[in-house]
């Protein structure tokens, strides 16, 4: 009985916060429709009372607003904020899981996501996509500060932005996100993306190669990596641990100086038609010539040039057929998706599976992707 107790305080204390971040979504304050087939109604209903106007009142500088936007949107969750004189009073606002109408409403969601959220909002690109219209591509990365584990939580997509070619003000903005089909207000399909997002995956607080995410879809992110150096030695196979001791000897003290460098995450074994090898990635900032001289033979070190890769996240041991069926799964992914995967893939493990439950491991196969741009990428 008593374990049964926990059991449901706990449960209780996990589902409150979802509970009550759910019940502000999908109830904002004084929502107004919004029809996603018309998005920019709004425009439009001005639009045809805009042409009984003569030509030279009707007149929208969209290139300065395009610029306006690549200035003011990067101040979206700091201190200094977005210009709410560029929108009018009764701009609407919809994403797939929030609707708020009026300037009052849109500000307090900005206001909402930057208290539960703290996000980071990354701005791709701005173009002028109507005559009345403009579309943004972003990413937001943001930690849910309501459950203890902060769960990272990551959406990308577009907003599109209607114009009021009357007052020259923003009177409309759409989100639409690219891990769901259907991004209607109100979307299930919204909701259970932003829950399946809150799981617990063990992450250590090491240093990381730097990635930017670039675009999330239901199955796999894409990231665009900085350059890094690596410690690496041959191995047998893609889930194997061959190779693990001696370069692990290597940062651990085994090198010319007997220096110790810090561990990083994760580990990688790189497999493609030519060989296997395991990696350990080297603390940022150094070249090759900064590290020390390896004492074993067979180990090297190596600079990774970085680039735009597709990786897939899963939890559980990462055996040689679990990896081989996910490393499937994300190639005909990417392809599918109209991209070009290099030949071979690298597994990443992030924890020590001797001291790690197989529910909360993160592990993660990347396949490196040839000539991929955002220029252009729509949903």
């Amino acid at each position: 009985m008593a374990a049964t107790a926990s059991s449901s305080r706990f449960t209780f204390a996990f589902v409150k916060p979802i509970a009550a971040t759910a019940a502000f979504l999908i109830s904002p304050p004084k929502p107004r429709k919004i029809s996603r087939g018309g998005a920019l109604k709004s425009v439009r209903s001005v639009e045809a009372a805009e042409n009984t106007r003569p030509k030279s009142d009707s007149g929208v500088d969209m290139q300065r607003l395009v610029d306006f936007l690549y200035e003011d949107l990067p101040h979206l969750f700091d201190d200094r904020g977005i210009d709410r004189t560029a929108y009018d009073e009764r701009v609407e606002f919809s994403d797939p899981i929030t609707k708020h109408d009026g300037i009052n409403g849109y500000l307090f969601n900005i206001f909402m996501l930057k208290k539960l959220f703290g996000p980071d909002f990354q701005l791709h690109w701005v173009k002028q996509t109507g005559p009345y219209e403009i579309t943004t591509r972003w990413t937001m990365v943001m930690r849910f500060a309501l459950l203890p584990w902060r769960p990272e939580v990551v959406f990308t997509g577009t907003s599109v932005m209607g114009v009021n070619p009357v007052t020259n003000k923003f009177c409309s903005h759409v989100d639409y996100w690219d891990s769901i089909d259907n991004n209607d207000y109100f979307s299930l399909e919204g909701l259970m993306d932003l829950i399946k997002q809150l799981r617990y995956y063990k992450t250590p607080e090491l240093e990381m190669p730097e990635y930017r995410i670039l675009k999330r879809t239901a199955n796999y992110e894409i990231r665009k990596y900085e350059p890094f150096m690596v410690a690496e030695a041959s191995s047998d196979k893609l889930s194997g641990s061959k190779g693990f001791n001696s370069v692990a000897g290597y940062i651990f003290g085994k090198n010319s100086t007997n220096e110790k460098i810090p561990m990083t995450a994760p580990v990688f074994t790189h497999s493609d038609s030519l060989k296997v090898s395991i990696q350990i990635v080297l603390p940022s900032g150094k070249d090759s010539n900064d590290f020390p001289v390896p004492e074993e033979e067979g180990i090297s070190l190596r600079r990774v040039e970085g680039g735009v890769a597709a990786a897939s996240r899963f939890s559980g041991m990462a055996d040689e057929d679990a990896v081989a069926d996910r490393e499937r799964r994300l190639r005909r992914g990417v392809v599918e998706d109209g991209l070009r995967p290099r030949e071979g893939c690298l597994l990443a493990r992030y924890n020590d599976p001797g001291r790690t439950s197989n529910l909360v491991m993160r592990n993660e196969v990347v396949i490196w992707l040839e000539d991929f741009s955002l220029d252009g990428l729509s949903k």
